[in-house]
């Protein structure tokens, strides 16, 4: 079974940046396409940002031109760099693989990491 370690988050105050990263387990050297989403304080799990297995992206309005998604697949990793962060992308923020349908995902989420920004 296919597990995610996210880490990276920390508190930061606006205007900063982090960088996170989601290290997966299990995959047996097979590739996903990947996305990282976060749920905010009192809101649903949503998508932030994916990338395809050929290294295609796409991100939400809200963080295009801001955040960055990449993946080493050499490390069975894929990062999320975020600028400019604003107090609205405050959330706990998860990686998976999306399924076919939208909202779907092919695998356990993993425990996320805290981002915070705060002045």
């Amino acid at each position: 079974q296919v597990q995610f370690v996210e880490s990276g988050g920390d508190l930061v105050q606006p205007g900063g940046s982090l960088r996170l990263s989601c290290a997966a387990s299990g995959t047996g050297g097979r590739l996903y396409g990947m996305a990282w989403y976060r749920q905010g304080p009192g809101k649903q799990r949503d998508v932030v940002a994916t990338i395809t297995i050929g290294g295609s992206t796409n991100y939400v309005d809200s963080v295009k031109d801001r955040f960055t998604i990449s993946r080493d697949d050499a490390k069975n990793t894929v990062y999320l760099q975020m600028l400019n962060l604003k107090p609205e992308d405050t959330a706990v923020y998860y990686c998976n693989a999306p399924g076919a349908r939208f909202g779907d995902t092919l695998f356990d989420w993993g425990q996320g990491t805290q981002v915070t920004v705060s002045a």
